[in-house]
């Protein structure tokens, strides 16, 4: 037990990530390791290179985007509390989560709302608050390669943003997006058991 607490003084802020992610210590610990083995040269913060090394990421068709969001504002690196903060969506939603949470606390990053904002923002790819057909196309391509024709990729792309755009804007905006998947369960595909 000892160890494990010199462990989390060695996290900057380990208290305060702690609050904001949910994560245990004993999980911060685990991620902290990660994060200092993916950190070869030590110093101290991860660049795009560094995350293109881990593995499910380089195989994962959306494995670039993701990647991209570690850098929200355009920096060239992140530190492990916005490491952490990213991994937090993947939390898995614990019943204690969804307790007794103060109303004037922030929501978790790893709710459901906080889950499909992150899933949003992988296809918003301008930023704009909305998700275009032309958006929905380069995921696609991402997701399928050459498996499917052109002509049915913007079949496709056409009928899902279609079936979503509930005021006829030609765009499938973040409420759109959310009522779209509202029978999907976000909380268990946006998980990763490991980050419990």
């Amino acid at each position: 037990m000892g160890s494990r607490s010199s462990h989390a003084a060695r996290i900057p802020d380990v208290d305060s990530i702690r609050r904001e992610t949910g994560f245990s210590q004993a999980s911060l610990i685990r991620l902290y390791h990660r994060f200092q083995a993916l950190d070869r040269n030590e110093k101290g913060y991860l660049s795009r290179v560094d995350l293109q090394q881990i593995g499910a990421l380089a195989v994962n068709p959306l494995g670039d985007r993701i990647i991209d969001s570690f850098f929200p504002d355009g920096s060239l690196r992140v530190d492990f509390p916005g490491f952490v903060r990213v991994l937090a969506h993947f939390r898995p939603v614990d019943d204690e989560d969804n307790g007794n949470r103060d109303p004037k606390e922030p929501e978790p990053l790893n709710s459901r709302m906080n889950k499909l904002r992150f899933a949003f923002q992988l296809y918003d790819l301008d930023r704009d608050g909305k998700i275009s057909r032309h958006e929905m196309l380069q995921v696609l391509r991402l997701m399928v390669g050459v498996q499917v024709t052109e002509e049915q990729l913007e079949s496709i792309a056409d009928r899902t943003v279609q079936e979503a755009d509930e005021d006829g804007d030609g765009a499938v905006s973040f409420l759109e997006f959310a009522k779209s998947l509202e029978k999907m369960n976000i909380e268990q595909k946006m998980s990763i058991r490991i980050l419990k």
